[in-house]
């Protein structure tokens, strides 16, 4: 055969194959999550995802030091509200003393370098489960946004570089962006869940801050997976609202969605590789069904292919490990 192009001469060697990639994963794509807790010298496996802990603030001190020293810069932080100070208003959220206002500066004083994303929504803190106040079986929206609004202050007070509403109240990124320039916190950033699906894939997680829902769903705030357009509805208005960064969460069932976004706006995009997505990779790995390190290549690859200039991962410390190979 005489052909005047060979494709396959891009493929042939290791080599080639990396001078034309055209998606490269760099320390600096990583947001980390971290799950802290109450007390002291807590290391709790979450049973859900394997080699991933509650902490408590000592001990993730040390874990944002050691996130450092790996190139990891940027990290999402949530807390597990004891049970006796959970109430129907999640009053504890505000709490200038609160675990989260705490942990904030604390990193900030041993790392004062690493970008802190703080998580905004009244799940963790609400005695029903709900990211929002629940009043005769609804999740009531306007009350919502106010409190929501007065926790990303407080977040911003504490020393947060980013506030990251997830909770999908309507209205909640305005009211929000208001409040920070009210309170002159104007460097504040926020990173909007701007497409969050109501997903079977959050169940890990729940269990890692004991935040299901206490009666029903979430599925008369979070998103309707069978919806496209619905998504670049909700982030150009988050994006007019006044959001410095955008989420598609989660990621793998939605990189459609992903490139949707990201082909739509002129600010960064992120997205949220969650926690049974991190589960179903461990588990899998561990009955030898697929290679983990290389699924892990792969399914973050396939995120930032898709258009996520950020993804907040639970491998970034594997994807770390497995690049200085």
């Amino acid at each position: 055969m005489i052909l005047n192009r060979r494709n396959r001469i891009l493929r042939q060697s290791q080599a080639i194959r990396a001078m034309v990639a055209e998606t490269i994963l760099q320390p600096q794509d990583f947001i980390v999550p971290l799950f802290i807790v109450e007390g002291c010298n807590v290391k709790d496996e979450i049973l859900s995802m394997p080699g991933y802990y509650r902490l408590s603030l000592d001990n993730t001190v040390a874990e944002v030091k050691s996130l450092w020293a790996m190139g990891l810069k940027s990290i999402l932080l949530f807390v597990k509200c004891k049970d006796e100070v959970k109430d129907k208003y999640g009053k504890e959220a505000v709490n200038p003393n609160g675990l989260m206002q705490r942990s904030i500066k604390a990193i900030k004083d041993a790392v004062p370098g690493m970008l802190i994303m703080t998580d905004v929504a009244l799940d963790p803190f609400s005695s029903d489960g709900h990211d929002g106040v629940v009043e005769n079986g609804e999740i009531v929206n306007d009350i919502t946004v106010e409190i929501l609004a007065e926790m990303s202050v407080s977040h911003a007070a504490a020393g947060a570089d980013f506030v990251a509403p997830s909770d999908m109240m309507d209205g909640r990124i305005a009211a929000i962006r208001q409040a920070l320039e009210q309170n002159n916190f104007t460097k504040t950033g926020i990173m909007a869940y701007s497409a969050k699906y109501a997903s079977c894939f959050y169940g890990p997680f729940r269990d890692a801050l004991d935040s299901a829902p206490g009666f029903g769903d979430k599925k008369t705030y979070q998103m309707d997976y069978s919806n496209r357009l619905e998504a670049l509805k909700e982030t150009l208005m988050d994006v007019e609202e006044g959001a410095d960064i955008v989420m598609v969460k989660p990621a793998l069932s939605y990189l459609d969605i992903i490139r949707e976004v990201k082909n739509a706006v002129d600010i960064p995009v992120s997205a949220y590789n969650i926690s049974g997505e991190y589960a179903m990779v461990k588990a899998a790995a561990k009955m030898g069904w697929i290679d983990e390190d290389k699924a892990i290549v792969e399914v973050l690859t396939s995120i930032k292919r898709a258009g996520a200039d950020l993804i907040a991962t639970y491998f970034a410390k594997d994807i770390i490990r497995i690049m200085d190979k």
